[in-house]
């Protein structure tokens, strides 16, 4: 249920749900509240008075019993049970003077009008379960076990027209299972790949198995495999799971990968790498709603067009050699069982089509879980990770292109890095006077580190504070024990090693922020070429979509303000999530919007950056915080030091 959370003096009220931590409400709404142990409640420093209402707070050993009498608690400990007025007690500058408090302006990516954006779809999966009662053979009526099943399924079904079998490890199975289930038997069967095309008979249950009928999304990430367990008779997700993908042993990016697949055994150990995760995902699943793989009746998958590769066991050496040409774009229907994955031997995979080398399946089948396809809307579609994937278009055509932004928006190549896992800081505020930050850590456990969406806040913060100019550099001029000269140049102490789960202090330092301007260049620059390309600008847009995991903890402010996303209308901005694994379950749930995955694949045209000199020139010009061009960024030029502009 909505609350109203009222924070005073700065006169800011936002709504969120009832249970939310009070600092993380503080934090997203822009709101300063000291606090540096990330939530974790052992610094003492987020305390607050309650002035109106009521939170669920934990016991706090920092508070003193007359304080809490007061209404006095520590945000971070506390959760929001009602409407509440907070009022946050005013800092005292050095000088005795009160610090006056100034709200920053924040904004999440809008999920707002999902429904628009990915439609309805039906519960008509691409494969069906049918409860057949069939007579039983006589002298009279002695045709074959086969002949017997498909004249009952033509008969029951009309629609699955004169169905076919097309492995013949059913015709084993088949005489045993009806005559041991008294010729009561559920037939499983795959819908033609059109509309007109006959069902095929993929296995046969013995009884009535209707009830018991299940299929399985996954997102192979290169990261991390994601899944979903689907009830395909109601079309409800029952169970999510998720696994880092094994194959990290081997190199943590596609190119690695590729490389270590030339080695002896290597395509083999990458292949039973991802089929091992692959597995765990499923068991885990099962476990989750009590059933067994045999009762998931098919497989729907997207991932880039390496991590198919894979998967299947195809080898990816040209998918890295120019002219970047992988073996296939669209996939082979697969028996799951016959690459190691645990599901019934009837059990097919279905892997998005790519589209190139570097614009895999996920892309495909993120675009087409929000229509773009369809829409006449001018669409940038924008994946963030690794290499970050870019689609501008609509129902008329689509141009593609993929951009390698390096590892740092995942954690990678930053000093004090890590994924977005318990302990990495993923967001941030300063105090603009007293450099102080606030520091809120994912499950607010004790710092460890900083993620992807940590490094976008601080950065913007540290910017938008005059602690860093725009170049990237720190400020000499601040005389302050947390800007200081380390090993890398200079940088800001986040974290005391006191204070840190690291024993170290945690630090963003110079070499770090070059390494982010340089992510974010490149995406920046993907996105204006890509716009070049088909004579069109930032202002010819009417939607951004943001999708993947990561998009979900960005705060849009912060993505522009140092250059990551355009400076553009904040209204046409929309998060999709993980886009991949919500298009694996739509081919999943609905045969119609299935039948739809080619035609998305074959309307998108990629681009490869590396061969545009005009690339170049906007990835120069994007090293810089946020653009050396101020006129693309006229909002961020009025948050700025003057100086610095």
């Amino acid at each position: 249920m909505a609350k109203t959370v009222h924070f005073l003096p700065d006169d800011v009220k936002v709504t969120v749900e009832e249970g939310e931590n009070l600092l993380d409400v503080a934090a997203n709404a822009g709101v300063y509240i000291h606090a540096f142990c990330g939530g974790e409640g052992v610094c003492g420093k987020c305390k607050v008075q309650i002035e109106q209402g009521e939170v669920a707070a934990t016991q706090a050993t920092q508070l003193k019993s007359a304080e809490i009498e007061q209404g006095f608690r520590l945000a971070c400990q506390s959760k929001v049970v009602t409407d509440l007025v907070v009022q946050i007690p005013e800092t005292i500058r050095k000088d005795g003077k009160k610090l006056k408090r100034k709200p920053k302006t924040t904004r999440s990516i809008s999920a707002r009008s999902l429904g628009d954006l990915i439609g309805k779809w039906d519960v008509e999966p691409p494969v069906e379960k049918r409860f057949f009662s069939l007579s039983k053979p006589t002298i009279e009526d002695n045709v074959s076990d086969l002949q017997r099943l498909t004249r009952a399924i033509s008969k029951g079904c009309p629609e699955c027209r004169e169905p076919s079998y097309d492995h013949p490890e059913l015709l084993h199975e088949l005489p045993f299972i009806m005559r041991k289930a008294d010729w009561e038997v559920t037939a499983i069967l795959l819908r033609g790949k059109r509309v007109e095309e006959p069902s095929r008979i993929i296995a046969v249950e013995p009884g009535d198995t209707k009830d018991t009928f299940y299929g399985l999304a996954v997102d192979i990430g290169t990261t991390t495999v994601c899944g979903v367990l689907i009830n395909l008779n109601t079309g409800e997700v029952i169970a999510d799971a998720s696994e880092y993908n094994g194959q990290i042993q081997y190199g943590e990016d596609v190119i690695s990968r590729i490389v270590y697949s030339q080695r002896p055994g290597g395509l083999e150990a990458l292949q039973e790498r991802v089929v091992h995760t692959f597995n765990n995902v499923i068991e885990t699943l099962c476990e989750k709603v009590s059933i067994t793989h045999n009762d998931i009746s098919y497989i729907m998958a997207a991932g880039n067009t390496t991590m198919s590769h894979l998967l299947l066991g195809l080898n990816p050496k040209f998918v890295r050699e120019a002219p970047y040409t992988p073996t296939c774009n669209q996939y082979p229907i697969t028996r799951a069982s016959s690459i190691g994955i645990s599901a019934h031997p009837s059990v097919r995979l279905f892997l998005y089509p790519s589209v190139a080398s570097y614009v895999g399946g996920d892309i495909t089948s993120g675009v087409h879980a929000c229509q773009m396809h369809k829409s006449q809307e001018l669409t940038l579609f924008i994946d963030i990770g690794t290499n970050g994937e870019i689609v501008i278009g609509n129902q008329e055509w689509m141009v593609c292109a993929a951009c390698s932004a390096g590892p740092a928006f995942e954690g990678g190549g930053i000093k004090h890095g890590m994924r977005a896992t318990g302990g990495a800081i993923e967001n941030f505020h300063i105090e603009p006077v007293t450099l102080d930050p606030m520091i809120i850590t994912i499950n607010h456990a004790k710092p460890q580190g900083i993620c992807g969406s940590g490094l976008i806040s601080i950065v913007a913060e540290l910017l938008e504070a005059g602690v860093i100019d725009q170049q990237g550099k720190f400020n000499r001029g601040f005389d302050h024990p947390r800007i200081r000269e380390g090993n890398d140049g200079y940088e800001y102490v986040l974290v005391w090693a006191k204070d840190s789960a690291v024993d170290e202090d945690i630090v963003i330092t110079e070499v770090d922020l070059d390494n982010l301007m340089r992510a974010k260049g490149a995406m920046y620059a993907g996105y204006q070429t890509l716009l070049e390309s088909v004579s069109m600008a930032f202002s010819d847009l009417d939607r951004v979509i943001l999708a993947g995991n990561f998009g979900n903890y960005i705060d849009l402010e912060q993505a522009i303000c140092i250059g990551l996303l355009p400076d553009i209308d904040r209204d046409k901005f929309y998060y999709l999530g993980n886009a991949s694994l919500l298009g694996a379950q739509i081919s999943l749930t609905d045969h119609k919007r299935f039948l739809e995955r080619d035609e998305v694949s074959k309307l998108m045209t990629n681009m490869e950056l590396s061969e545009s000199p005009n690339f170049m020139n906007h990835y120069v010009a994007s090293l810089f915080l946020p653009h050396t061009d101020m006129s693309l960024f006229p909002t961020v030029a009025k948050k700025l030091p003057v100086s610095s502009v």
